[in-house]
């Protein structure tokens, strides 16, 4: 059974809980869309910071992806988009820009990490897309740290 019900809303079960923690690490870093700060947070060791440049690299290096509105969806609940677009943009709905741009978003975001302290966060809105609605958040933790850990649905 992969859910339950509990006064009427739909719980999780464990198992479904189980695969969610599952993922998180397999992604390697968290991610949540802050709607009151307008934000996209990505949260990370050094190592899960640079496994999402790892990811916008892999998408911006992909040929099949020169199309606008092309788009890939990624992590347990598969919101976090990346996709093309014709000017570098952060919505609620994406991170998008073309692929040369999202591809130096992907270097900006690895050259960043090593100067984030443990425990800090940067913008990115500047270097990648100046005038966007939202912001691209990272966030640095030590090691140990479980990005599972930071999804309070799946515990």
């Amino acid at each position: 059974m992969p859910s339950v019900r509990r006064l009427g809303a739909i719980v999780p079960s464990e198992a479904v809980n189980q695969a969610t923690r599952r993922e998180w690490r397999e992604l390697g870093f968290f991610y949540d869309r802050d709607e009151q700060a307008k934000a996209w947070r990505i949260v990370g060791t050094a190592a899960g910071l640079k496994a999402f440049a790892d990811l916008v690299h892999a998408y911006a290096s992909d040929p099949k992806h020169d199309a606008l509105s092309e788009h890939q969806h990624f992590g347990p609940y598969m919101y976090l988009e990346i996709g093309t677009c014709r000017e570098p943009e952060i919505t609620d709905h994406w991170i998008a820009g073309p692929r040369t741009a999202l591809g130096a978003l992907a270097l900006e975001i690895e050259r960043t990490i090593p100067e984030l302290p443990i425990g800090g966060a940067v913008s990115l809105r500047q270097a990648f897309a100046s005038s966007a609605v939202y912001d691209l958040v990272l966030e640095r933790r030590a090691e140990p740290f479980d990005p599972a850990g930071e999804d309070k649905a799946c515990w």
